[in-house]
Formats: structure tokens, C-alpha cells, sequence
């Protein structure tokens, strides 16, 4: 997998930024709903399973137009460590007059990768881009399907990316 997440990433939330956003200021700041996120599932790496991770991320309150930052850092059982910072955009649909329905999320995240004792990356700028398909309740709290690959763009050799496939529990602040 290459950049090709965080690509649809940026033509759906520009397209969608374009639609609905840009009436009232393309990259305007909203409300938006505050969580933290934690999972816990499988690496990846040219496609083998390779161990564990536990990843939480903040969800900030505020999205700037389509556009919600964000927070991660996760630890895989190898002792690898990946913090980084960027932006979701979460699409929702099946909505319910209850407020409970379906979601779709992309992200896109730069960070800081270090090895511990897994796969070798090739640099400590690594990019985290991914896709989560779930659920969210009446109340907010939502249970998804999410799947990433993080790469360092290309900026050295080798490049050879890492996925994780993970189960997420998103925990509404407010």
C-alpha cells in the first residue's frame, strides 16, 4: 500500500469541503464532537502479521471546515512508538433520528516513528493514513473497523510501510 489513503483523504474531504463548507468559509471553525479513541489489533508488514499495537487518540473539539484534528500515539509489543498529528474526516450515514447511525472516517497524520525492536522503516518521519467503517450509538460512542499504513512518503530508502488492522472505541468527551 502507498499513499493512495491519504490521497482519497484529501479529495473527499476537498470535495466534501467544497460542497457543503465553502458557503460559510471553506476551512470556517465548528464545534465538533471532543473523543478519545482506543484500539488494539494487528501490524502488518509486507503482509505478514507481525505482532500487536494499542494505539488512543484525541479527537479535538473543534473541526476547521470538513477537517478534525487529531492526536495518536501507539506501542506495539515489539516496543515501537509512533506519535503524530494531523486530521480526520468522518462522513455518517444509516443516521437515525436518535442520532445513532453509520460513519466512515479517513485520516491523515504525520508523526515521529521509533523502532524498538520491529521493522525497520527507514526513517522516523512516518506518515499514518487510514480508513475506520462503524457504528456510532445514540450517545455518541462509536465502535469501528480501522485500517492504516504509515510510510515515510518516500524521503529515504527504504520505504517499505507497515498496516495495522485494528478494533476502535471512541469515547465521547462532552
Amino acid at each position: 500500500m502507498d499513499g493512495r489513503l491519504a490521497v482519497l483523504f484529501f479529495v473527499i474531504g476537498l470535495t466534501d469541503m467544497k460542497t457543503n463548507d465553502c458557503e460559510t468559509g471553506c476551512l470556517g471553525r465548528t464545534p465538533a464532537q471532543e473523543a478519545i479513541s482506543l484500539s488494539l489489533g494487528s501490524t502488518i508488514f509486507q503482509e505478514q502479521f507481525i505482532g500487536q499495537e494499542a494505539y488512543v487518540r484525541y479527537d479535538m473539539g473543534t473541526s476547521f471546515g470538513p477537517f478534525q484534528p487529531t492526536v495518536g500515539l501507539s506501542v506495539t509489543d515489539t516496543n515501537d512508538i509512533w506519535v503524530g498529528l494531523g486530521a480526520t474526516h468522518t462522513t455518517r450515514f444509516w443516521d437515525r433520528p436518535s442520532g445513532a447511525g453509520g460513519y466512515a472516517q479517513l485520516h491523515v497524520m504525520p508523526g515521529v516513528y521509533t523502532r524498538g525492536s520491529g521493522p525497520v522503516l527507514g526513517h522516523p518521519f512516518e506518515i499514518r493514513s487510514g480508513a475506520e467503517i462503524g457504528y456510532q450509538t445514540k450517545n455518541g460512542l462509536r465502535y469501528g473497523l480501522s485500517y492504516d499504513h504509515r510510510s515515510n512518503a518516500g524521503l529515504s530508502t527504504p520505504n517499505p510501510g507497515m498496516e495495522t488492522l485494528q478494533f476502535r472505541v471512541s469515547v465521547p468527551l462532552s
